[in-house]
C-alpha cells in the first residue's frame, strides 16, 4: 500500500496549491481526484485579481478574457456604479483548463496524482487508510478540499453548520450581436433574485450567466434566470447549459481540523458573503494549511493549532466582517440604497480593493455603517 505525508482530496484551486506548496516543500502528497481531469466545474469562472495575484506562476494560457472595470446595477435604479483599475480585477477562466493547469502545477512539484478515485472511507489512526474505489492509500495527514458537499467532512465526523445558499450558473451560447454587445463588460445585477443578484461573465465566445440567493430557502431560481435575460435584453439562445449548485458563505463554526484532517476552500466554508467568490479564499487557505503542516515538521496536533492560528489572523476576521456587511446588503435593501446614493462610489471603490487585495474588510463596519446613516439623518453633524 502507498503512503505519503498528505493526502489531498479534490483537485481544485484549494486542493491543487495546498498539494504544490506541500511539494514545493518536500513533503509527499497525493492527490485523490474522483473525476478524470480536465473535468467541467459548476462555477461563475471569475477569478478577482486578490487571488490571481497569490499564483506562484503564470496563468495567462488559461485566462479567456481580462476586465479591468465592474459595473454594478440595481434592479429598479437607472444608477451604474462603475471601478475602473490599471490591473485586471476580474480574469475570466473555465474551470476545467483552470484547474488543470494547477493540478499540472502541483504535479511539477512531485504531487502524485489518481484521477478516477472515488473516496469510499477512511480508517482514521496515527497514520489513516483511505479506501477509494480502486484501492487503498494511506497518509498522516488528509486535507479535504472536496468542495461544498465534501464527502471526507462528513467521514471525518463534522455535522453541517455552514450556511449553504443556492445559485444557478448557465454557459450560455447568444447570437454575434448579443455576445459583442454583452462581451464588453462585467456586469453584476443586485436584487435581480431577493435577497442576491445575477451576474453576467463573458468568456472567450460564450456568457456565463448565473443567479444567487442569499436566502437558504426554497426558492425558483429559474424564473429569476429567465427574467435576467430579458433584462440583459437576449432574445435568441444558440446553445444553454444550466448548472446548479449551492455555496457555503459561512465558515464552520465546529473546527477547521480532527482526526488529522483539515478542511480548506468551500468544505471549511469560505467563499465571501457578500460576493460568493471563493476561488481567491480557496487558494489562501490551500497556502496556509500547507504552511502549517510544514511549520509543525509534520505533527499533527501542531499542525492543527498552527493552521487554527493562521486563519485566525487574518482570513476569518476577514469572513466575519463580510457576513455582516452581507446582512445589510441585502437584508436592508432601503437603508443600503439610501447610502449607496449618497457613497455609492466610496462603497464600490472599497469593494474593488477587496477585489484587487489591496485592503480588506474594514473591522469597525459597523460603526462605518451606523455613522454614514447618521450623517444622512443630520446633514449638519
Amino acid at each position: 500500500m502507498s503512503h505519503y505525508d498528505v493526502a489531498v482530496i479534490g483537485s481544485g484551486p484549494a486542493g491543487a496549491m495546498a498539494a504544490y506548496h506541500l511539494a514545493k516543500k518536500g513533503i509527499s502528497v497525493i492527490i485523490l481526484e474522483k473525476e478524470i481531469l480536465p473535468r467541467y466545474k459548476t462555477c461563475g469562472g471569475g477569478l478577482v485579481y486578490r487571488g490571481r495575484r497569490r499564483m506562484p506562476f503564470d496563468i495567462e494560457s488559461v485566462v479567456e478574457r481580462e476586465f479591468k472595470q465592474i459595473n454594478l446595477y440595481f434592479t429598479g435604479d437607472d444608477k451604474v456604479l462603475t471601478s475602473l483599475r490599471d490591473v485586471p480585477v476580474i480574469s475570466m477562466v473555465m474551470r476545467d483548463k483552470f484547474d488543470k493547469l494547477l493540478v499540472e502545477k502541483a504535479k511539477g512539484q512531485g504531487t502524485e496524482v489518481k484521477e478516477g478515485h472515488k473516496l469510499t472511507g477512511i480508517t482514521f489512526g496515527a497514520i489513516s487508510t483511505l479506501h477509494t474505489n480502486q484501492g487503498d492509500f494511506q497518509a498522516k495527514f488528509i486535507v479535504a478540499a472536496d468542495g461544498a458537499l465534501s464527502p471526507t467532512a462528513k467521514l471525518a465526523g463534522w455535522k453541517e453548520t455552514r450556511k449553504l445558499i443556492p445559485a444557478l450558473e448557465y454557459e450560455v451560447e447568444v447570437n454575434a450581436e448579443d455576445f459583442a454587445r454583452l462581451s464588453s463588460e462585467v456586469r453584476f445585477d443586485m436584487d435581480s433574485v431577493p435577497h442576491g443578484y445575477a451576474w453576467s461573465f463573458p468568456k472567450k465566445n460564450h456568457l456565463s450567466l448565473g443567479i444567487a440567493s442569499t436566502r437558504r430557502k426554497k426558492i425558483d431560481l429559474k424564473i429569476y434566470y429567465k427574467k435576467y435575460l430579458e433584462k440583459l435584453g437576449i432574445k435568441e439562445i444558440i446553445g444553454e447549459k444550466a448548472h446548479g449548485y449551492q455555496i457555503p458563505i459561512t465558515p464552520r463554526t465546529d473546527g477547521f481540523h480532527r482526526n488529522n484532517v483539515f478542511l480548506i476552500g468551500d468544505a471549511a466554508g469560505f467563499a465571501d458573503a457578500v460576493t460568493a467568490e471563493g476561488i481567491s479564499n480557496s487558494l489562501w487557505s490551500g497556502e496556509l494549511v500547507a504552511e502549517a503542516i510544514f511549520e509543525s515538521g509534520l505533527n499533527p496536533e501542531k499542525a492543527g493549532r498552527l493552521y487554527q492560528q493562521k486563519l485566525e489572523k487574518d482570513l476569518l476576521p476577514e469572513l466575519h466582517t463580510s457576513q455582516t456587511a452581507a446582512r445589510w446588503f441585502y437584508g436592508y435593501r432601503i437603508i443600503r440604497n439610501m447610502l449607496l446614493k449618497r457613497y455609492g462610489d466610496f462603497a464600490m471603490s472599497l469593494m474593488t480593493d477587496l477585489y484587487i487585495g489591496d485592503r480588506s474588510y474594514p473591522k469597525n463596519l459597523m460603526k462605518t455603517i451606523k455613522g454614514k446613516i447618521m450623517e444622512i439623518k443630520n446633514p449638519l453633524m
